[in-house]
């Protein structure tokens, strides 16, 4: 709530620092916006800008970090012998946190003070059933060191928040002053607007790279503790997927690496003819008025949750599959080689109905992209329109199709639901389309659920799995760059 109410206020305070810079621009001036070095707006909005972004700066970066701190300080206060065996400080912590937030939501809503609290009795207050009319779940009792630890947890967040918003409010303060300070009809605003407005840009695609460098710090820091507990020979060369939390696991990447790409593929043989065939229709052949009701048609499959694709592919697909395939002299085939409804064909069929829509919109506007001089200068030299189309337009836009492409091949690799509910959970090696199968995002899932322990191997390995994944959908793009970048210089 303080949050909310300090970028509050500091969107007030931009607007009116907006009116009084430009005001001051314009009496410096004497009223004639021809004696300003710029337009009286950029006076405005350097004041506005001096004002909101180094606290929003500062309010995002304490945000960030006074969790990290407090939470470390607390942690420290719980005596180690006090943790139950089996129980990862960190589930401690997560009590802890409900503990504090449960009382402050007891105190807003004036069930208890914040006297009260200081004194307060876990054992003989029934603390548990307290927060729990409160909506706050506890998995047991709440022992006294864990109230102890709420309490400081909550003193330390109360003054952490005032703490933050005096600090804000002195550089919201400072911003002001010094802006509307340099406000002159000579000062250069103009100047200072565009070089604030380059500092944000490069702070936003800094955001998306450090965002990036993030995520892989993470995955690779618990791969390696995950390969200083199980043999990296095994998982990467290994045959078996058998996981078992009581020890002597099996943990092979090879098998889920096989129905990842397995389904994959069978998903863009597909999605891709399909969905280039319709963009080629739709924008060389269709008119506008067909283009107009079939595009929008086909784009609601992209809005489609996956979850009821996957729903898709066990009522509808997989047993559709299995009047064909199964049931011996019932199927339409007179064999039995599908037994069930989930199959690597199941999911691969739903899943390339998914992509299609990325595959057909994206391709549609890359094509529409080739310049109609190109195809104007091939009807001219005599072509037809399909040789125009398939010699001039499509080599014109295959770098973009590539793009396309690839998209719908990382979305296939990361799908995880309709591989849940259409192939089935069975890790093995198998080149029938048949059989059931299962991927790196359904087993990451399924090693991460439940209670876990984060320092066993089976819970690890989906770090590992999911390394794995990023550096081979890493691998898929270094490929399309190659692709675009050398049909690139061909068709420039």
């Amino acid at each position: 709530m303080t949050t909310f109410w300090l970028i509050s206020c500091l969107i007030l305070l931009s607007t009116a620092g907006f009116a009084l810079g430009r005001h001051r621009a314009l009496v410096s001036a004497g009223g004639q916006v021809r004696n300003l070095h710029s337009l009286p707006s950029y006076y405005g909005t350097n004041v506005a800008l001096s004002i909101s972004v180094p606290p929003l700066a500062v309010l995002s970066v304490w945000l960030l970090a006074q969790p990290l701190f407090i939470e470390s300080h607390v942690a420290a206060m719980i005596p180690l012998e006090m943790i139950p065996e089996n129980v990862n400080l960190s589930l401690v912590m997560s009590d802890v946190r409900r503990v504090s937030e449960g009382l402050d939501i007891a105190i807003y809503q004036g069930l208890m003070s914040a006297g009260e609290v200081e004194i307060l009795d876990s054992e003989a207050s029934d603390l548990r059933g307290r927060l729990g009319d409160l909506g706050i779940a506890l998995g047991s009792d709440v022992r006294p060191e864990i109230l102890d630890a709420a309490r400081r947890y909550r003193t330390m967040s109360h003054d952490g928040r005032l703490m933050m918003t005096i600090v804000v409010g002195l550089f919201a303060l400072v911003g002001f002053s010094r802006s509307y300070g340099q406000t002159d009809k000579d000062y250069r605003a103009r100047n200072a607007v565009e070089r604030g407005g380059m500092a944000l840009l490069i702070v936003a695609a800094s955001l998306a790279i450090l965002t990036t460098i993030g995520i892989v710090y993470s995955m690779l820091f618990e791969t390696i503790n995950f390969f200083g507990l199980h043999n990296w020979r095994d998982f990467f060369f290994g045959t078996t997927w058998a996981p078992n939390f009581r020890g002597d696991s099996e943990l092979s990447i090879l098998p889920l690496l096989w129905g990842t790409l397995y389904i994959s593929f069978i998903a863009l043989l597909v999605a891709v003819p399909i969905g280039l065939f319709a963009a080629i229709y739709l924008s060389e052949y269709a008119n506008t008025a067909t283009r107009s009701f079939a595009k929008p048609l086909l784009e609601i499959l992209a809005g489609i949750p996956t979850i009821v694709y996957g729903l898709f592919a066990l009522l509808t697909i997989g047993p559709m599959l299995v009047r064909v395939f199964g049931r011996g002299d019932d199927g339409l085939l007179g064999v039995e080689w599908m037994t069930g409804a989930t199959s690597v064909l199941t999911a691969g069929l739903v899943m390339g109905i998914m992509l299609i829509p990325f595959v057909s919109s994206l391709s549609d506007d890359i094509i529409n992209a080739v310049p109609q001089s190109m195809r104007d200068g091939s009807l001219g030299l005599g072509a037809t329109k399909s040789e125009t189309v398939r010699q001039v337009v499509i080599p014109a836009a295959l770098p973009g199709i590539v793009g396309a492409v690839l998209l719908a091949a990382s979305r296939a690799i990361g799908e995880t639901m309709i591989v849940v509910m259409g192939a089935g959970a069975i890790a093995n090696f198998s080149g029938n389309p048949l059989e059931s199968m299962t991927t790196i995002t359904t087993r990451i899932v399924s090693q991460l659920t439940g209670d876990t322990d984060f320092a066993s191997p089976e819970t690890l390995v989906a770090f590992a799995l999911g390394m794995a994944l990023f550096v081979l959908t890493l691998g898929l793009n270094i490929l399309a760059l190659y692709i675009v970048r050398t049909y690139r210089e061909q068709y420039d």
